[in-house]
């Protein structure tokens, strides 16, 4: 149990620290904030609820049973943490969201005043790690604090479903997508942690004996429910900026084919980009050094180069476009193949602006396209006559 419980929170730290990218920004966004307090808190959760952290804390505080209120009062914050994040993220006035959170806030802290309470009153001189629910389940006080912690989960999972199927259905894509998780993971909290806890705490009530379903279901239940909803929470704020690196990736590999060529382009020095970047970083740095090199190559461009180029791309069946392509690929290579000293020759007709790349200088995705021409010919336009050979598939 204590595996399960371990490896749940370690998957929770890492949701954590994933939203905690940048831990100034995102403490400054009351939803930022809210979800790492809740992520973190539920992997509090499953910390404090373990047997080992349980007889841990047992040992260190001399008292019995111990940790029961103090991993009571960490899953009604949890619980307290959920509505508030789902409040921040379906957003609203400022005054009403500040309103709810406070009502939350302290309603969850007079239900966990009451748990410790009830344990300070109750009489548990008994240590139970995995089935204190079931073995107090009579237990003047404890049956009390039992009672109020469950309620008060319950409470939570059931308005928080309630809400995510209402806002499901006005909402599309990828927030959807994340609200049915959160959605199937509150199922599983309801029908394998309440519903299994309370069935076993109401069976020693009518004196019978159910513990099975409180110590080998709930646990495991439990844990599976926290990941799913979890990942609910965290998919839609992480996985735009995912596709995004992903995305930065293969554009930085696409450059490749124009960054060799340009590499060997002088330009003005600039600062060394940091050793270690995520792919994002990587293609500025790719793109900003291609930028310099064409702009470098300006005065070497030749208009008969490309205009040669074009319409032999043409003879050979491309469409205007991938011509034009082809025939500025053509340019920018007998540019970049000019030795320094190139630049002195007599050139036989003038450089004009309509002459110059400017489809490579506009976004990323046309020095792709650019290099994308370069990659699947390699010498089109290499030679100072002009020469294109291109092919196409």
């Amino acid at each position: 149990m204590s595996l399960v419980v371990y490896s749940a929170a370690c998957f929770l730290g890492v949701a954590a620290l994933l939203v905690l990218r940048k831990p100034r920004r995102a403490l400054g966004d009351p939803l930022n904030a809210s979800t790492c307090a809740a992520i973190i808190l539920g992997g509090v959760c499953f910390i404090c609820s373990a047997p080992v952290t349980l007889a841990a804390v047992n040992e260190l505080t001399g008292v019995p049973n111990f940790g029961a209120p103090m991993t009571y009062s960490v899953i009604s914050a949890f619980s307290a943490s959920l509505l508030i994040l789902l409040i921040n993220w379906r957003g609203g006035p400022a005054d009403r969201i500040r309103r709810w959170v406070c009502s939350i806030g302290i309603a969850y802290t007079l239900l966990i005043a009451g748990i410790i309470t009830f344990f300070a009153l109750a009489d548990a001189p008994v240590e139970r790690l995995t089935d204190l629910d079931t073995y107090y389940a009579n237990t003047p006080y404890m049956r009390e604090m039992i009672v109020l912690y469950l309620v008060g989960h319950a409470v939570c999972t059931l308005v928080m479903c309630t809400v995510c199927v209402r806002w499901s259905r006005e909402v599309t894509g990828i927030l959807r997508a994340g609200l049915r998780l959160i959605i199937a993971g509150l199922v599983l909290d309801i029908a394998g942690f309440e519903v299994t806890k309370m069935t076993a705490v109401a069976a020693r009530w009518t004196g019978h004996d159910l513990d099975v379903l409180s110590t080998a279901v709930a646990p495991p239940a439990v844990s599976l429910g926290a990941l799913v909803f979890s990942t609910g929470f965290v998919l839609p704020r992480l996985l735009p900026a995912a596709l995004a690196q992903w995305r930065s990736f293969w554009d930085y590999r696409a450059l490749a084919p124009l960054w060799t060529v340009l590499r060997g382009v002088p330009t003005a020095p600039k600062p060394s980009p940091p050793r270690w970047q995520l792919p994002r970083g990587r293609l500025y740095y790719r793109e900003v050094r291609i930028l310099d090199a064409l702009l470098a190559l300006q005065s070497r461009y030749d208009g008969q180069v490309r205009e040669r180029a074009y319409e032999q791309a043409k003879r050979q069946g491309c469409a205007p476009d991938e011509a034009h392509l082809v025939a500025v690929a053509a340019m920018v290579v007998d540019a970049a193949r000019q030795t320094p000293q190139a630049e002195d020759r007599a050139v036989t007709e003038p450089v004009d602006a309509s002459r110059l790349p400017t489809s490579a200088f506009s976004d990323t995705g046309e020095l792709v396209r650019l290099s994308k021409v370069l990659g699947r010919s390699p010498g089109a336009g290499a030679t100072r006559e002009g020469t294109v050979r291109a092919s196409h598939g």
